[in-house]
C-alpha cells in the first residue's frame, strides 16, 4: 500500500482521549487548497462560521447559511486526509429545537463526510447536545464568548471578568460536558477561568483567547497568516504576513500586463520563437 492510502483520519474518540495529554492543534480552513496545506500539521480542521467574515466579508457570523457551511465543508474534506474535520452549525440552524438541530446536523455530516459538528451555547443547549450525541452525531461545544450571540452579549467582550459571569461560563462548560460533547471551545475568557474549566471538566478544551493550559488551541487561519488587515484581536499571533506579499504580487502582475511584458512567448501556445540576436560589429 502507498503512504497515501496508509493515512488514517483522526477520530472523535481519539481526540476525546487526548484530555490532559499532547495539546490538540486546530486551525480553521474553508477551501480545498488551504486544507491540503494545513492537513499534515493539525489534529482538527475546523470549518468555522468565521468564513462569513473572512471569505464573504460579512460584519458578523449571523448571515452564514447552512448551504455555505456544507459547500465549504465539502471543499475541506476534499483537501484533507488526516485531520478530523469539524463543521460549525450556523446561527438559526439548531436553536429552534433538538429535532431541527438533528435534521440539519445529519445533513451536514451526510453531505460532507465530516466527522463532527460544533454548536455554540451552554446549559441552554445541553438538551440539544444530548439529543444529537445519543443519535450518533458527535458534537463539539463552544462556551464563553459566543459570536452568534453578539447581539445579546453587546459586542465581543471578554467573559468571566466578574464572579457571576465566571460562574455562568463554568456551569455552561460543565453542562456541555455532561450532555455528551467530546470537546469544547473556550473563547474570549479570562485566563484563570479557562484554566479552571480545563481542570474541572473531563473533555478536552480548545482555547482561543483563553489559556495555554487548555487541552488545545485554535486560530482562524486568515488571522494567523496576516490576511485580515483591518483588525487583529489581542489573542491572535500572526505567524506570517501574507497580505502585503499578495498585494505586492498583484501590483507586479498589473505592471507587467500594462507594459505588455506578460504574457511572454513562453506563456503562449504556438508562438513563433524570438528572432536570433544579431551581435553588433564590435562584438564580432
Amino acid at each position: 500500500m502507498s503512504a497515501q492510502t496508509d493515512i488514517k483520519r483522526i477520530t472523535v474518540p481519539q481526540l476525546r482521549a487526548r484530555k490532559g495529554e499532547a495539546p490538540i492543534v486546530t486551525l480553521t480552513a474553508y477551501t480545498t487548497p488551504m486544507a491540503r496545506l494545513l492537513d499534515p500539521h493539525v489534529d482538527i480542521l475546523m470549518v468555522g462560521d468565521s468564513l462569513g467574515r473572512v471569505v464573504y466579508g460579512l460584519d458578523s457570523t449571523l448571515g452564514v447559511t447552512l448551504e455555505m457551511m456544507i459547500n465549504h465543508g465539502k471543499a475541506v474534506m476534499r483537501g484533507s486526509r488526516r485531520a478530523c474535520v469539524v463543521i460549525d452549525l450556523p446561527f438559526g440552524s439548531y436553536q429552534e429545537s433538538p429535532e431541527v438541530a438533528f435534521r440539519n446536523a445529519a445533513r451536514v455530516l451526510s453531505e460532507t463526510g465530516a466527522q463532527a459538528v460544533k454548536l455554540e451555547g451552554g446549559a441552554e443547549m445541553a438538551p440539544t447536545i444530548a439529543f444529537l450525541t445519543q443519535r450518533g452525531v458527535p458534537v463539539m461545544g463552544h462556551v464563553g464568548l459566543t459570536p452568534q450571540s453578539i447581539n445579546t452579549l453587546g459586542g465581543f467582550r471578554t467573559q468571566g471578568r466578574d464572579d457571576a459571569t465566571a460562574r455562568r461560563v463554568l456551569a455552561d462548560a460543565e453542562a456541555v460536558a455532561r450532555a455528551g460533547a467530546f470537546s469544547v471551545v473556550v473563547e474570549g475568557t479570562v485566563e484563570t477561568l479557562a484554566r479552571e474549566i480545563t481542570t474541572r471538566i473531563p473533555i478536552p478544551t480548545i482555547g482561543i483567547g483563553a489559556s495555554p493550559s487548555c487541552d488545545g488551541q485554535v486560530l482562524v487561519i486568515d488571522d494567523a497568516l496576516g490576511l485580515v488587515a483591518d483588525f487583529t484581536p489581542k489573542f491572535v499571533k500572526r505567524y506570517a504576513e501574507l497580505g502585503p506579499l499578495i498585494s505586492e504580487a498583484a501590483a507586479s502582475y498589473a505592471a507587467e500586463v500594462k507594459a505588455r511584458k506578460f504574457p511572454g512567448p513562453e506563456h503562449c501556445f504556438g508562438a513563433p520563437p524570438p528572432p536570433p540576436r544579431v551581435r553588433p560589429n564590435h562584438e564580432r
